[in-house]
């Protein structure tokens, strides 16, 4: 039986991580929360209106992100009776209002030494009309625990589920089963959602989230193992409802099958 073992949330895109026991979907969402801000770099200062804030949902480039910082892959924490709070091994814990200004301000100084010098600065904490994930389309991730298992097997290391930073892992189904459920749809206890596409993985995943620090090239592995970078899947919610962990995966006939 394939089930969800796991579900994700990242507040503040590319920093921090948070673990929940259960989570509402609705039709054509997201995680509650997740992604919902997000630090600009001065490279994309111009996309800010008079006001200093976003009008719309913009491309990962323009935030502070692991594959430019892998310092940032350290950081964990996540939202703590409405604040944000976060720690890492080096520059120690920082708790904060999102929507403060002045401790918007601390953020900004706390990344600073954990972003790489000559990349443009860490300018402003922003917040956008849609939650600022990789992909503009409303999907949520999903990554399978089976695949991860193989892959450490393939690595001859463990590298855990902090580095992929996905929504929801499963269990239970064959190893990179999940990338053959490409337009098929599933359900997740009571919701339903159709698989997109596969997740195509970048130099994040290359980061040890323990320190820091580049350990293996993932994109790299996964090419030369199995001739894509493929790691995890898309899906998008039909219709919604409350997920838990433990929650029962059905995945559903292909259409024209079983008629």
């Amino acid at each position: 039986m394939t089930r969800l073992a796991q579900i994700w949330r990242y507040p503040l895109k590319s920093i921090g991580r948070e673990r929940l026991s259960r989570a509402r979907l609705d039709q054509g969402g997201k995680i509650p929360g997740d992604r919902a801000w997000a630090v600009l770099h001065e490279g994309a200062a111009n996309r800010l209106n008079e006001a200093g804030r976003l009008e719309s949902w913009l491309p990962k480039m323009a935030f502070l992100r692991g594959a430019a910082g892998p310092s940032l892959q350290a950081i964990e924490g996540g939202m703590d009776g409405g604040k944000l709070a976060l720690r890492h091994p080096d520059a120690g814990e920082i708790a904060i209002e999102p929507a403060n200004e002045d401790d918007a301000t601390r953020l900004i100084d706390w990344l600073r030494p954990l972003w790489p010098e000559g990349k443009p600065a860490p300018l402003r904490l922003v917040a956008g009309p849609a939650p600022l994930t990789d992909t503009q389309k409303p999907f949520v991730s999903i990554n399978s625990l089976s695949s991860l298992s193989e892959l450490e097997r393939v690595a001859g290391q463990r590298l855990g589920v902090e580095r992929w930073r996905g929504n929801l892992w499963i269990e239970g189904a064959e190893p990179f089963a999940e990338l053959d459920w490409i337009d098929r749809e599933i359900s997740i206890g009571a919701v339903r959602l159709v698989v997109r596409q596969a997740i195509g993985r970048c130099t994040a995943t290359a980061v040890d989230t323990a320190t820091g620090q580049p350990d293996r090239d993932m994109v790299r592995t996964l090419t030369e193992t199995y001739g894509h970078s493929h790691f995890g899947i898309y899906a998008e919610v039909l219709e919604g409802g409350e997920i838990a962990e433990m929650d029962e995966v059905t995945l559903h006939p292909a259409a024209g099958v079983g008629a």
